[in-house]
């Protein structure tokens, strides 16, 4: 039974070849006069991406300045030195060319700018909540975390390994310009932990015991066989500009709240895991997502074994006869399979980490300290289940 809820996804999206070009004109279109374009790493710069970008703002007439080196699992020190130029120049939008870390940054730094005398931190804290942001937009780079249409930001502290979300409409892009030529050039792992991660976006949802919608599951299954599908020719085929494009279009549906309308609540469990993850160990965020999937999905599937046969069933094809529980169990393993033939981990081991029984009793210790309950949908989980999940993963 479809529970009641709210879609609200006000980003507008400029699809396809060439599209960065128009920034300048989006930007001055959304009111933005002096935007601060906040961008990664060298590759901005060398795919010449960065230079058009500033281009066009010159020619629409609006003053930028930028921003570089944000780094996977963003960092809160870059944030703060975001709004401390913010501060120095009056910037009044914020312009990510990048993926997830970049928009991530983007965002938080136009949530400081618009309350300066009080601490960013504070809200990924959960202490108190945002009454104002500054506008983002986005020029998306790297397919993968959603953050260019939804209301999420995660943010690293890095003296305190606490890897920390917030959530709110009011951080929802303006717009976002998706051109998938720009992740022609990704390496190969960072584009199939992309996949993981687009697909966990809809998996988080999928796997709940609240209420669904037999549309929202065909959106949902749909969504993910697409992903599979178009993972598996770009491990091959890297160049090839239509699994770009469905690739970057699933990412961006993923985690805009389609896949979860008229689900009760999702679960996100294995988000709330890696983020402890990702804050100790700096691991790539959709690689530590496959790392850590099959060891909860092992531990929480006869909790919730309607949804992980209809998974079995309908987006990893298993049709051997069985009990539900036996066929709950191969689409898990046909999960690691599909993992394992796109490059991706399915445990720490393969993730390349090794983390000590104190380390994870510290994991598990934050993630339930984060959240200050039970966490999770499919199967409510203590202290002790994550503990189990963590040390299942860890072989």
């Amino acid at each position: 039974m479809a529970s009641n809820f709210e879609f609200y996804s006000p980003t507008r999206v400029i699809f396809g070849k060439g599209t960065e070009q128009r920034v300048g004109a989006l930007v001055r279109e959304y009111g933005g006069t002096r935007v601060l374009i906040v961008y990664g790493g060298k590759s901005a710069v060398r795919s010449g991406v960065l230079d058009r970008a500033e281009k066009s703002l010159a020619e629409a007439g609006i003053s930028s300045w930028t921003l570089g080196g944000v780094v996977p699992n963003p960092h809160l020190d870059k944030v703060y030195e975001g709004i401390r130029i913010g501060k120095e120049n009056s910037i009044d939008f914020l312009l990510a060319v990048g993926g997830g870390s970049v928009i991530d940054t983007a965002k938080a730094i136009a949530y400081g700018l618009a309350e300066p005398e009080k601490d960013v931190w504070e809200l990924y804290e959960h202490t108190r909540t945002a009454s104002k942001c500054l506008p983002v937009a986005s020029i998306l780079t790297i397919a993968a975390a959603g953050s260019e249409t939804s209301n999420s930001s995660v943010i690293t502290r890095v003296d305190t390994h606490q890897k920390r979300a917030y959530n709110d409409d009011i951080s929802r892009p303006k717009f976002a310009i998706m051109d998938p030529e720009l992740t022609k050039t990704l390496p190969d792992y960072q584009t199939e932990s992309g996949c993981a991660d687009i697909m966990m976006h809809t998996m988080e949802r999928y796997f709940t015991n609240g209420g669904n919608m037999e549309l929202t599951d065909a959106l949902a299954e749909g969504l993910l066989r697409t992903v599979m599908k178009n993972a598996v020719i770009l491990h091959t085929d890297p160049a090839n500009y239509e699994a770009r494009a469905e690739v970057m279009w699933a990412g961006s549906l993923s985690h805009n709240g389609l896949t979860g309308c008229g689900i009760a609540s999702g679960d996100f469990m294995s988000h709330k895991l890696e983020h402890e993850m990702g804050g100790m160990f700096d691991v790539t965020h959709g690689a530590g997502l496959a790392a850590i999937w099959p060891s909860w999905a092992r531990y929480v599937y006869r909790d919730c074994l309607p949804r992980f046969v209809r998974f079995a069933r309908n987006v990893m094809g298993v049709t051997a006869d069985g009990t539900d529980e036996e066929i709950a169990l191969k689409g898990i393993d046909a999960m690691v399979d599909f993992y394992h033939s796109i490059g991706m981990p399915a445990s720490f081991h393969e993730l390349g980490i090794d983390p000590t029984d104190a380390q994870i009793d510290e994991m598990a210790r934050r993630c339930l300290e984060a959240s200050g309950s039970a966490l999770g949908s499919a199967k409510k989980l203590d202290l002790d289940d994550m503990i189990a999940i963590y040390r299942a993963a860890n072989h």
